[in-house]
């Protein structure tokens, strides 16, 4: 990208020279930018403008701060402070009749053109004697400077309808522009310095330091004085994988697709997986929901995933050895992260293969295959040693303590909560967690669905996959049966949407009581239900409705259960002494850490995630003492956020399978955000966050600022409190509650 900076004066039309760079540009087919920041709008009030120029769509409309080139359209400007921010190799073309060395010592090192623009425009009438018009002049001068040739310059110049007069200028400025590269000067003695800052004379509008702060410290006056922080951006905090949610969509915004996915990579293995099957509470505590829609983080996780590239992985180098005791997201994201800091791993696993409830309880049509190998590959190749076919018992584990220096269990949820609806149960009933394993390895086997009338009961994630599951595995109809409402289903929204576009019928408010068989089948008696006071889920209570004709039958072939499991405890050590069946197998020789669903019970890949995570700190700590927790700075409440200064523009979603083409498919059901000629949906959603309580210097408290006493330094800004008054603009100004105001 080529970034200009030009510095004017109104009625020189500073503002119109920066279009005409634009525009010829433009017409060579690339991208351009073009505006202009003014101060008082009156003749002769100084401005800048600003142009960019770039191969990609140019998403960044802060102002420049460190260009490329500098114009400058008027002589009184010309002075040391326009090399402010401008790079190294730099260029800059002057209004003047003064040959460029005679700038030496003031642009030493760079590349000067001057051009006598002002005399050029008034030979050709442009302007008056007073109030020369020096645009068109000027753009033959830089068009030269930057490689252009006279027909781009005269066709940006038709493209407005400027002709004649401004054209032969144009072409004269061309002709006459010098360009000289100004080789370095020793800088003056110290003395000499010295000597000229000590006289004392009265300051002239012509001098280079025109514009310098006055003598007087206004900063002395001030009560109060504006200081800068940094917020928790509500994603980040909502988020249970512990994501940097807010930074990885800024760098999806620039269009940094591997810095995102590297950003992602530093608290989960698994963003691949994370932007297809998490339920994105970071998207419900957007703050942008209240203003038009949420950010879409779900899908640009998932096309960061899918279009960046990983780093390469770090290898194991510290003495002590760690056993991760299952290979779900929880064992296979603390075995990443203790991987990650030195430690060599050992991940014992029951399956055949690591992914846990990632690979047995998730469908395909969700989570392809393909997606999960590679992420567990890329965990794999840390250095993590997987065991797979081996079931950790307690005297195993006993064993693990004395030949590890930490173990990690997290074998999740192993137990499956269960329903007695009678002697028909043991033919007609299947547990949800197996139906989807069982149809994940043969999804053809007519034994499970095919041509039947299938029921489940529950309304979490693993019914919905079920009962969608089971309309793909050649149901014929499929239903179902949940005992409170929709509203309080635990299942993604976006999922039971997905069901029911796919014919699958919800049943609420109905509670199953047991299966009898008659002439024609199975049938199974439910009773409906009305909702009470809220339980210990916070949920209402489902109470039974005992008036008449509550109860009713269902005729089904199959029924599915997924009512939720609970963690298997036989494996855990009983302090530090492990018995079984009360005879004592021995004291346990290293700690033993718990961590996942089968200690949370949360229930969700992406908590499971960040309990591993948290693990493998916590290990860590105790092994080395090293700290790796840090405090979190305070929310960015939308209190905090000035919504008003945004504009209104519509999430943008991914792209699905029509529902005809998805209810005996398997293949993958969203498609995510595709990219288009020319347009770059990922970085044009991604653009639309608030960046909540972080600072994406959006330079608006530097515009805003009355005094000037707001500047770059860096990456960041500065407070000149020697000037600042303590006004309070810039903390107005600024959107996203990072500048607040701090009384004396």
């Amino acid at each position: 990208m080529t970034e200009l900076t030009l510095y004017g004066r109104g009625g020189q039309g500073g503002v119109t020279l920066a279009k005409l760079i634009a525009t010829a540009y433009f017409l060579r087919g690339r991208y351009v930018q073009a505006f202009g920041v003014y101060a008082a709008e009156r003749s002769g009030a100084p401005l800048q403008a600003y142009v960019r120029i770039d191969d990609e769509e140019i998403t960044n409309h802060n102002q420049i701060t460190q260009p490329d080139g500098v114009i400058v359209l008027d002589r009184t400007l010309i002075s040391p402070r326009i090399l402010a921010g401008l790079k190294s190799n730099g260029w800059i073309v002057l209004n003047s009749p003064d040959p460029p060395d005679a700038f030496a010592d003031m642009f030493a090192g760079r590349v000067v053109a001057t051009v006598p623009a002002t005399a050029i425009a008034v030979e050709n009438g442009l302007g008056t004697r007073t109030v020369p018009i020096i645009n068109t002049t000027l753009l033959g001068a830089v068009g030269r400077v930057m490689g252009l040739e006279p027909p781009d310059i005269e066709a940006a110049l038709a493209q407005v309808k400027f002709g004649g007069a401004n054209v032969i200028a144009a072409r004269r400025a061309f002709e006459e522009v010098r360009i000289e590269w100004l080789s370095e000067r020793p800088a003056k003695s110290a003395t000499r310095a010295s000597a000229a800052a000590g006289r004392a004379r009265v300051a002239s509008m012509f001098d280079d330091d025109v514009g310098a702060m006055p003598q007087i410290r206004t900063g002395a006056w001030a009560t109060r004085q504006p200081q800068r922080r940094t917020l928790t951006p509500p994603c980040n905090h909502a988020c249970p994988a512990g994501n940097d949610v807010q930074a990885f969509v800024a760098a999806m915004g620039r269009g940094s697709y591997d810095e995102a996915l590297h950003i992602l990579l530093d608290t989960s293995p698994f963003p691949g997986v994370c932007g297809r099957v998490c339920p994105a509470p970071c998207m419900d505590a957007c703050n942008r929901a209240q203003f038009d829609e949420a950010v879409n983080v779900r899908e640009l996780e998932r096309y960061a995933a899918d279009r960046g590239r990983r780093p390469n992985a770090a290898q194991p180098h510290r003495d002590e050895r760690i056993a991760v005791i299952g290979g779900g997201p929880a064992g296979l994201s603390a075995a990443y992260h203790l991987a990650r800091l030195g430690y060599p791993v050992t991940l014992f696993d029951a399956g055949d293969e690591p992914g846990g409830v990632m690979r047995t309880g998730i469908p395909a049509y969700r989570l392809p295959r393909e997606v999960l190998d590679a992420e567990i590959e890329h965990v794999v190749r840390h250095g993590v040693d997987v065991k797979p076919g081996r079931k950790i018992r307690r005297e195993e584990l006993l064993v693990l303590t004395h030949e590890f220096a930490a173990v990690f269990v997290a074998t999740g949820l192993q137990e499956c909560r269960t329903l007695n609806l009678g002697r028909l149960s043991h033919d007609i009933v299947m547990e949800g967690i197996d139906f989807l394993d069982r149809i994940r390895r043969d999804p053809h086997d007519a034994t499970l669905a095919a041509g039947k009338r299938v029921v489940v009961i529950g309304g979490g994630n693993t019914a919905v996959d079920a009962a969608r599951s089971a309309l793909r595995g050649g149901a014929r109809s499929v239903r179902i049966v949940y005992r409170r409402t929709r509203a309080e289903m635990p299942a993604i929204r976006e999922e039971i949407d997905e069901a029911l576009e796919e014919g699958i019928s919800l049943d609420e408010l109905v509670m199953p009581l047991r299966l009898f068989r008659d002439d024609a089948g199975a049938m199974l008696t439910c009773t409906r239900m009305r909702l009470g006071e809220p339980d210990a889920s916070g949920r209402p209570q489902p109470i039974p409705d005992i008036s008449e004709g509550a109860q009713f039958d269902i005729r089904c072939d199959r029924v599915i259960l997924a009512l939720g499991q609970t963690s298997d405890l036989s494996i855990l050590p009983e302090g530090s002494e492990i018995h079984e069946a009360g005879k004592l197998l021995g004291l346990t020789g290293a700690p033993v850490f718990a961590g996942g669903d089968f200690a949370t019970n949360d229930g969700t890949v992406s908590a499971a995630i960040g309990s591993g995570r948290k693990a493998a700190w916590h290990i860590h700590r105790t092994l080395t003492g090293e700290d790796l927790f840090t405090p979190e700075p305070p929310l960015a409440t939308p209190e905090a956020i000035t919504m008003h200064v945004f504009s209104h523009v519509p999430r943008t979603r991914g792209l699905m399978l029509p529902p005809e083409d998805r209810r005996r498919s398997f293949e993958e059901v969203r498609l995510g955000l595709l990219d288009e000629p020319c347009r770059h949906p990922a970085a044009i959603e991604a653009q639309r966050c608030f960046s909540c309580g972080v600072c994406n210097a959006c330079d608006r408290c530097r515009v805003w600022c009355p005094e000037g006493i707001l500047t770059r330094d860096g990456d960041g800004y500065r407070f000149d409190y020697e000037y600042c008054k303590g006004c309070g603009i810039c903390a107005t100004a600024c959107p996203r509650g990072v500048i607040f105001m701090e009384e004396l």
